[in-house]
């Protein structure tokens, strides 16, 4: 996405999005007062829970609204002033009272296919999950809970990850998943926030909203997570070491991790490296 009228459409596509997302919440807290009239005057647990229903749904589409009023907000002063553009992350970060966030989708068989993150800390907590194979976006994903630790526990739970994190200035994580009706689709994780109950409900709320709402709901925006990683560099990567090696391309693959992780690089510039010929491993 350039300057010019460009940033001015992203700025508005945003800002449309956003009011629509506020028009739902109110429309839904509408249903929730008139489903709590409805139990008052005697409609029984049926309107109690309907009205529990649309509150969660109400909540979730102000959430939505939030995110992406503070997107618009930023994406105008891009329009205005120029500079790098704004990252959609930042503000999922702000949201989750985190130092930074980092979002993490994966297939069905549970393979990290594509990432965004709010800065270059969150980017590099993510690769070492994907370089090592262990960490709290793996776990929500796998156990479908929230997921929280800090200090020795990060060790303790996670050696590879958690003292490489640690090595990062990450002193804590919560992550939780990012749960459709019935499926995962990915982790929410917000570094430098505290792991508590309210800290908990807070990322689940976000975490709700961006999968509802933004991945597979009626506010997505094109361009909005311009800051998306997505894998396919790093198998193609992958894919022309194991011909120059003759080895199978999962084992190249791993090549690729270990040669970021020893060269403390993100992984995506070693695959960028190897695609465009200036390394060669083995």
């Amino acid at each position: 996405m350039t300057l010019g009228g460009s940033s001015v459409e992203l700025a508005a596509a945003v800002w449309q999005r956003a009011a629509r997302a506020r028009e739902r919440a109110d429309r839904t807290l509408d249903l929730v007062r008139e489903c709590e009239r409805f139990a008052r005057e005697g409609g029984g647990d049926l309107h109690v829970r309907l009205a529990h229903i649309h509150r969660t749904s109400a909540k979730r589409h102000e959430v939505a609204a939030q995110l992406l009023e503070s997107h618009a907000r930023r994406a105008a002063r891009w329009a205005d002033t120029g500079g790098r553009p704004p990252l959609f992350m930042t503000g999922v970060a702000e949201a989750c009272g985190a130092d930074s966030a980092a979002v993490t989708l994966v297939d069905i068989d549970r393979n990290q296919i594509a990432t965004a993150a709010s800065d270059e800390h969150a980017r590099a907590a993510q690769d070492l999950e994907y370089i090592l194979g262990e960490g709290p976006a793996r776990d929500a994903v796998r156990d479908r809970c929230a997921v929280a630790a800090s200090g020795p526990v990060l060790t303790d739970r996670w050696p590879g990850y958690g003292a490489a994190a640690e090595g990062l200035g990450i002193g804590g994580v919560l992550a939780v998943p990012l749960r459709s009706a019935d499926s995962c689709i990915g982790a929410l994780a917000a570094f430098g926030v505290r792991a508590d109950a309210a800290s908990t409900t807070t990322v689940t709320q976000v975490a709700d909203s961006l999968t509802g709402n933004v991945f597979l709901g009626t506010d997505a925006v094109p361009g909005l997570f311009g800051g998306i990683d997505y894998r396919a560099e790093v198998h193609q990567a992958a894919g022309m070491v194991a011909v120059q090696l003759g080895c199978r391309i999962p084992d190249a693959l791993e090549l690729v991790k270990v040669r970021a992780f020893a060269d403390s690089r993100p992984l995506g510039e070693i695959a960028q490296d190897i695609v465009q010929g200036r390394l060669r491993l083995g």
